[in-house]
């Protein structure tokens, strides 16, 4: 009779010293266009903050260079460049400095979009083009320029879009044809683009908040009604903040978000969990 052999378990041992650095960025170098806004310079100190060097740009040249001054008299690395990201060839001039300077782009953070509100029967022509132009067209050469050079270097890389609530839900009583259709289109790219760089070890996810405290909805804000509507059909019942954004996004451009691709995290207070 033969002896009975044990199988080999297929449980690997759990790895204390990964688990460890799950968010450890130290090394890596993070391309933030549209950085310097108020949920951009939160992801900026994080970035920063976690180990990764970080390379602001925007069409605000002062801008881009004061966050990047801030970041780096706290004792961390960051430089800053202007960039129109509606402009494809400033795109790749862009990307082409940072590998320069840097030798590589591990994580791509894009941060770059607008909105324009302005009613169905009022939408023109001019205000729809230059907010395709910025908030869809401007991520998919982005993405592009950066997995060029990501697939060349065969390192692998984390791509991550700022998207919205309304990528995937439109608003009653206001003008958001351009703005929910952009966002919604650049969620549909970021998963195309998560299955075509998948093969060369690129993740592509995307982070989708709802209203976040900032000088930017302000207007909302001073407005009683409106202000309430938000409130109320927020199940946290509260306006997030822009650290709360960060977090996900530090999440997976890391290690710890390393075996995911395609997806979209909402930051919402639970929102979209319930409409």
């Amino acid at each position: 009779m033969s002896e009975s052999v044990d199988a080999v378990s297929l449980t690997p041992e759990v790895d204390i010293a990964r688990l460890g650095n799950l968010f450890d960025l130290t090394g890596k170098t993070a391309f933030v266009p549209g950085g310097y806004g108020a949920i951009g310079a939160a992801i900026c100190w994080g970035l920063a903050l976690h180990g990764a060097r970080v390379a602001v740009a925007g069409p605000n040249e002062d801008r881009s260079y004061a966050l990047a001054k801030a970041i780096r008299t706290a004792g961390h690395e960051a430089v800053s460049y202007c960039l129109d990201a509606r402009q494809v060839p400033e795109i790749r001039e862009t990307v082409d400095h940072v590998v320069e300077a840097f030798g590589g782009i591990d994580i791509l953070v894009n941060c770059v979009g607008i909105q324009r509100e302005e009613n169905l029967l009022e939408v023109t022509e001019e205000t729809f083009d230059e907010m395709y132009e910025t908030n869809l067209k401007s991520a998919m050469f982005l993405g592009q320029a950066v997995a060029k050079h990501q697939i060349a270097r065969g390192a692998g890389g984390r791509h991550l879009h700022l998207l919205s609530v309304r990528s995937q839900l439109a608003l009653r009583g206001r003008g958001y044809s351009a703005y929910c259709s952009t966002k919604g289109g650049l969620l549909m790219l970021l998963k195309q683009h998560a299955m075509e760089l998948a093969p060369h070890g690129i993740t592509v996810n995307g982070v989708a908040p709802t209203f976040i405290q900032s000088d930017r909805i302000r207007p909302h804000l001073d407005r009683p009604e409106f202000r309430d509507f938000i409130l109320e059909r927020n199940p946290l019942g509260r306006i997030g903040d822009p650290v709360e954004v960060a977090g996900p996004i530090i999440s997976l451009v890391s290690d710890a978000g390393s075996y995911m691709t395609g997806q979209i995290v909402y930051v919402d207070g639970g929102v979209t969990a319930s409409q």
